[in-house]
């Protein structure tokens, strides 16, 4: 399914069964359960974990890290492959909870497409609305799952219309609801003319489908009761004329989101909407770069760092960094250049990943996501050629928007403490600033719950309790500028300034007259809350 506007070549078939998306949504409203039945249906997993494990059920094998599996949280956004049909699915599960959204924003530049859950009870919510501006800025086709109707939910009109007037995107269902909460039977698929029933006796079951022709089959009388069935009929018939028809170029283009009503804990609307997956995500896309665009079907292999993990095995103090391939087809122990550093690095043993599981990648193509253990070479940002000297763009890191400073519990440790920090920092975990004047780290992150888990990471990983207090400072601006403005106004403001893990210039505010006085004193220096991954 090519966009027909554009006269890009055919991909080659393996590049063209790739989908590769992100899961956004608020947090509860099913994305991890959601994650784990793909890979149920998938064959990837036997049986799917549930976040809050009841004694012997499973734990969620996409939350990996200690705290996630304690917290029933994702904190971390994972990434997972595994066919499904005709296609690979590249998976990248995000974490739902606000205070993580950096990691999120990030992995979005990774993928071709989003998939948005809803909670069918509380419609859009405040950290769906945030994750679908940013789908929104990149142009990101979506397809929305309605989550959570085997309970009590709202009628399937007001959803919509809440997401149409919240989202201003046009909704079309692809499936229609009969009944809700006890009363859920199932959906009707409205683009295969199909009736989905739900198996409530057996949850890692998919569903039963029953091939009809049209709403008035006599069949549906055989499953349906008689007011559901009415229901139904009018519903649908009222959809059908107030709500668009599903065209799929429209999707393609970010305009018009296809949506699924199911319960992903029952297993149930999950199959349907990996079927839309195949059928209406894109293949995979151009990558934006710098001096020129990566197409997917170049021969040649690139590929970037959005994500780097640290300490994913405990036991060897590894690295991952998960790189997107842009373009070609890539195979274990080739050599790719390092752009940043204009080394070349031999890729001997890059993995698959399957949650927590890895296995050695003896290939991948563009699209596919891949991990490549490392010492601390590669960092957010980061991009691999054969060569050419190419650097993808788009990558954001944002300006911290809460300040603390850090110490160690034992004082003969502040040495531990500085390489766990910029471990941290190059993992995208946090921004660690060193003030120009006095010892010691100030430490910034998007969201309080960050410092909970910084703290809590560095006593498992590192055996070094931290403290984290107060800083006098509440935010953080990168300086940029000639050099000569930039030295002035640094020996000049020198109370105020810190140098962030890359060595670059921070100046450190405490109130917005901080920065109100610098645009007025110094104009040809300029102070932003953002800036790219790159080097």
């Amino acid at each position: 399914m090519l966009d027909s506007a554009s006269n890009r070549p055919d991909l080659p078939p393996e590049i063209a069964r790739r989908r590769t998306f992100a899961i956004i949504s608020h947090p509860d409203a099913g994305k991890t359960t959601l994650t784990e039945k793909f890979l149920l249906f998938g064959g990837a997993i036997q049986m799917a974990g549930q976040v809050r494990a009841k004694g012997e059920a499973r734990r969620t094998r996409s939350d990996f890290m200690k705290m996630e599996q304690e917290r029933g949280i994702s904190v971390s956004a994972s990434a997972m492959s595994f066919d499904y049909g005709n296609f690979r699915y590249n998976l990248v599960d995000t974490p739902g909870h606000s205070d993580f959204s950096e990691d999120t924003y990030r992995t979005l530049t990774a993928v071709d497409a989003a998939i948005m859950v809803i909670d069918g009870a509380k419609g859009v919510e405040s950290q769906t609305r945030k994750l679908f501006e940013v789908c929104r800025l990149r142009d990101l086709p979506i397809l929305t799952f309605c989550n959570k109707m085997d309970r009590e939910a709202r009628e399937t009109f007001e959803i919509i219309d809440e997401i149409q007037e919240n989202l201003a995107i046009d909704v079309t269902p692809a499936s229609w609801p009969i009944g809700m909460g006890r009363e859920f039977l199932g959906c009707y698929d409205m683009i295969h003319d199909r009736l989905e029933l739900m198996d409530r006796a057996d949850r890692n079951r998919v569903a039963e489908s029953i091939k009809i022709s049209g709403l008035d089959d006599p069949k549906l009388a055989e499953h349906i009761p008689a007011d559901l069935l009415e229901k139904l009929r009018e519903e649908v018939e009222m959809a059908r004329e107030l709500l668009p028809a599903l065209d799929p170029q429209s999707v393609l283009e970010g305009h018009m989101t296809p949506i699924w009503f199911g319960s992903a804990i029952n297993s149930f609307g999950v199959k349907e909407l990996m079927d839309g997956i195949g059928e209406l995500a894109p293949e995979p896309q151009p990558t934006r770069a710098t001096p020129r665009e990566i197409a997917p079907e170049e021969t040649k292999v690139t590929g970037f760092v959005f994500k780097v993990q640290a300490n994913m095995d405990p036991k060897h103090r590894d690295r991952v960094a998960f790189v997107r391939l842009a373009s070609g087809h890539f195979e274990r122990g080739m050599k790719l250049t390092h752009v940043r550093s204009k080394k070349p690095m031999s890729i001997s043993n890059p993995v698959l990943f399957l949650a927590a599981d890895r296995e050695l990648a003896e290939e991948a193509w563009a699209g596919d996501i891949i991990g490549i253990p490392n010492h601390g070479q590669l960092r957010i940002g980061d991009t691999l050629t054969e060569g050419e000297v190419l650097k993808v763009t788009g990558i954001p890191s944002f300006a911290p928007e809460l300040l603390q400073t850090v110490r160690a519990g034992d004082p003969m440790k502040a040495k531990h403490l500085e390489k766990a920090l910029f471990q941290f920092a190059e993992e995208g975990a946090a921004k660690v600033f060193k003030p120009a004047i006095g010892s010691g780290f100030i430490v910034g992150v998007v969201g309080a719950l960050q410092f909970e888990v910084l703290g809590a990471r560095i006593e498992q990983e590192y055996a070094l309790p931290v403290r984290f207090d107060m800083s006098q400072f509440t935010s953080a601006r990168w300086v940029h500028g000639e050099k000569a403005a930039v030295d002035r106004f640094v020996t000049a403001n020198k109370q105020h300034i810190a140098h962030d893990n890359d060595g670059d210039i921070v100046f450190l505010t405490r109130l917005q007259w901080d920065i109100d006085r610098v645009v007025r004193d110094y104009p040809d220096v300029r102070l932003s809350a953002t800036k790219e991954m790159m080097v």
